[in-house]
């Protein structure tokens, strides 16, 4: 019984870990996309769960311990705690973490530029539209990749003449690597 709470190290590993750990791969996840957050098929599915079994060693090292492992929870709860609190707090922050939302759809034409660069196919931007029970691109007057990685879309009847839907949607600009 004693051996389920014996550390192999000491406890502060286990913190130093955890904390490099949840950076670097909040850091990747971000790297990654949006489409890797937000709409998960199979294979981002599996390679997050691939993930997690490649950093726990990194996090527990050879400790199999209950009380390692706790700590090693307890580690990444508080550190995803401190850095939400820290996002919610700094608008650069959360910019750099969740990114903008970038435009797909422009007064019922598709930004093919825009999709191309946000990882979005043209298969994947109709499905979305069907979804939001809009058959046909022209009746859209803006569709967008939003920082979650959901794509919202405003049907032309939807607005009042004269109304601006979205007010930080990021546009990209031609040559650019955004």
């Amino acid at each position: 019984m004693n051996a389920l709470w014996a550390l192999s190290f000491p406890w502060w590993h286990f913190i130093l870990r955890g904390a490099i750990v949840y950076v670097v791969v909040l850091l990747l996840l971000r790297l990654g996309g949006k489409r890797q957050i937000g709409q998960m098929g199979a294979g981002e599915f599996v390679a997050i769960l691939l993930i997690s079994n490649a950093v726990q060693n990194a996090m527990v090292g050879p400790d199999t311990s209950l009380a390692g492992g706790l700590v090693a929870a307890a580690v990444l709860l508080i550190w995803h705690g401190v850095v939400d609190r820290i996002r919610r707090r700094s608008r650069g922050l959360a910019k750099f973490l969740s990114g903008e939302g970038i435009m797909l759809i422009n007064h019922g034409a598709i930004l093919d530029e825009h999709a191309h660069k946000a990882g979005i196919s043209r298969d994947d931007l109709l499905q979305a539209l069907r979804e939001h029970g809009v058959g046909n691109v022209k009746d859209v007057r803006l569709a967008v990749l939003e920082p979650d990685g959901a794509i919202s879309v405003i049907r032309n009847d939807d607005l009042k003449p004269g109304v601006w839907p979205h007010h930080r949607i990021k546009a990209v600009k031609r040559g650019s690597a955004s």
